[in-house]
């Protein structure tokens, strides 16, 4: 991050900005890393906590993904509820409040008994887990987002896309956990123990995180910013339309991400490639999106991050079929990080510009909201179900090319978001 001489880029306006980067990207790095490692170890907790008596395995692995998928139905609520609190008494307060949140959630995951000790109570205590953690995280998103845009004095998109390069990191931290348990330790081992290390580790970054955004100073726009009494209601009646448009927009990044996630799950079950060849795909989209998003966030200062996401979405739409047309005709492990590859750039130039233009949908008094409650049924909708319908779909068809038309679908539904924001709210 490098100087410039617009007059209202001080020193001190800088320095804020770097420590918003830092304190963002912590929270949204325990977001992610939680839900990536959940998802990646998906099959093994399925048979930890999802196995019930004569029950066939797809059964758990289904009901791993319903309980996955329910953290979801929650974000929006979260969303709403911790975004109108951003809104009403400030995005460091927020900020605090989620993270601690988030670390309640991962800490019951990691220490959480096995269906084998407590019998049905263990099921139950991983939804517990997964509800707090989707709620924390609901709010988690459109805040930091908020604050890295208020904060930073200019290159909004390129401080807000520091968001996305944590998300990379979590994505290559917790695929480089997968391949390395699945590497160095057995079966038994991994199933009796080692998935829990990569949540015990993710633990680590949440007192620090805690620590920077406790000495945060609040955003000088939200202190000057009129209040709204109830901002979410203030939302719906009178931005509804930017709120749908911005559910809209977040199909292409989620369900790449997500898709990205489902890919191990999809490699071992479906066509048989070893686990820990499935993971080095997740790395590599990981590491992608970690080099390539600070740089395709200065692009999207320059030309305008609708028009960067769009050209994505196109790219996503086209290259869906043939990718996994690619794969299932021919499994095996380069050709599987090859697809992964792809997807993970695709990832990087449409979710890299996705914050700092969702943050220029809604004004400064319901920003907060606005950024939560879009961002969060947009997941929760277009992404977060996915690996449970793609499970079943599969099951159920037997067609190994149906993720290829899930994820065209997506990628229409967010064309029709990114016309709307570009055509009738007049985003770049």
């Amino acid at each position: 991050m490098t100087a410039t001489t617009t007059p209202d880029v001080t020193p001190e306006r800088l320095l804020a900005a770097k420590k918003a980067v830092i304190s963002s990207s912590i929270g949204a790095a325990l977001e992610w890393f939680d839900v990536i490692v959940y998802a990646s170890f998906a099959t093994v907790i399925a048979k930890n906590f999802f196995t019930f008596a004569d029950a066939p395995p797809a059964i758990g692995l289904i009901l791993t993904f319903a309980t996955f998928a329910v953290t979801y139905l929650i974000r929006p609520i979260g969303g709403m509820v911790l975004g109108s609190y951003a809104d009403r008494s400030g995005r460091k307060k927020a900020l605090t409040l989620t993270l601690t949140l988030m670390m309640v959630g991962t800490l019951i995951m990691a220490l959480a008994p096995t269906y084998a000790a407590v019998g049905f109570a263990a099921p139950v205590i991983i939804l517990i887990s997964r509800l707090i953690q989707g709620f924390s995280a609901g709010g988690e998103f459109g805040t930091a987002t908020t604050f890295l845009v208020e904060t930073a004095p200019h290159k909004k998109n390129f401080y807000a896309s520091w968001q996305i390069v944590s998300q990379g990191a979590s994505m290559f931290l917790a695929s480089a956990f997968g391949f390395g348990l699945n590497t160095w330790l057995t079966p038994e081992a991994l199933n009796a123990w080692g998935w829990r290390i990569p949540f015990f580790v993710g633990l680590l970054v949440g007192p620090v995180g805690l620590y920077i955004r406790a000495r945060l100073e609040e955003t000088e726009e939200f202190v000057s910013s009129a209040k709204e009494h109830s901002p979410l209601k203030t939302l719906l009646a009178q931005h509804y339309g930017r709120v749908l448009a911005g559910s809209a927009v977040i199909g292409v990044a989620t369900i790449t991400t997500y898709m990205i996630l489902y890919m191990p799950t999809f490699a071992v079950t479906n066509l048989h490639i070893p686990p820990t060849a499935a993971y080095l795909g997740g790395v590599v989209a990981g590491v992608i999106n970690m080099v390539a998003v600070p740089f395709i966030g200065n692009l999207a200062d320059r030309v305008g991050p609708a028009k960067v996401m769009t050209w994505a979405a196109v790219a996503a739409l086209v290259l869906a079929w043939p990718l996994f047309q690619l794969m299932v005709t021919n499994p095996s492990v380069p050709v599987l990080v090859l697809v992964i590859a792809v997807l993970g750039t695709l990832m990087a130039f449409y979710f890299g510009p996705l914050p700092g233009m969702m943050s220029s949908l809604f004004p400064a008094a319901v920003r907060g909201s606005g950024l939560s409650v879009a961002y969060n049924v947009g997941v929760t909708l277009l992404g977060g179900i996915a690996p449970l319908v793609l499970t079943w779909l599969l099951d159920a068809t037997g067609w190994l090319q149906v993720p290829s038309l899930y994820y065209m679908a997506i990628c229409v539904i967010s064309l029709v978001g990114l016309y709307a924001a570009r055509v009738r709210y007049r985003q770049a």
